[in-house]
């Protein structure tokens, strides 16, 4: 599998910052987080705007011959598929993604308020409709026409981190 230019895709906490790094480190290539995009500096309370959030993960994607890009937001993932030389979806088990949400604790400026928020949207990666949940996860993965992957327990994200470090 050509990591290239990889994006990782999965439901909150489910490892894809972790993967991300060390994939990262790997080709020494800069990592995206979408957060990063989706959200105004400062915080999770103000959303940029959708035309400027693609905007700038078009840029992130061309911006470098390669790259590793993750994110929960399917609707920002798809506008740099046509760049991605391989997809990776996390899909592990909604409790455990809280568990490790609640080992990584809050982060970025957020909230106790703001997280436990994410908490109970995680829980619902599966139920909720939309680009950010399973079933649009589903859809990216199963539209990528290149090299892809999909996880499904930490066994498995950690053996391939071990294998991604190979490189």
């Amino acid at each position: 599998m050509n990591l290239t230019r990889t994006l990782i895709i999965g439901n909150s906490g489910s490892g894809k910052s972790w993967l991300a790094e060390r994939i990262a480190g790997s080709l020494q290539a800069p990592h995206l987080d979408l957060d990063l995009i989706h959200w105004e500096p400062g915080g999770f309370n103000v959303a940029r705007g959708r035309e400027r959030a693609i905007e700038l993960a078009r840029e992130a994607a061309t911006g470098s011959s390669s790259w590793v890009i993750e994110g929960i937001y399917g609707w920002l993932a798809r506008e740099v598929t046509s760049m991605t030389t391989a997809l990776i979806w996390l899909c592990l088990d909604e409790a455990e993604c809280a568990v490790n949400l609640k080992q990584r604790g809050v982060r970025r400026g957020g909230t106790d308020d703001s997280f436990n928020a994410l908490l109970s949207w995680s829980e619902t990666y599966r139920t909720r409709e939309g680009s950010s949940s399973h079933s649009g996860h589903e859809r990216l993965f199963n539209d990528f026409p290149g090299a892809k992957t999909c996880l499904r327990q930490r066994s498995e994200v950690t053996a391939f981190a071990d294998l991604s470090s190979k490189l």
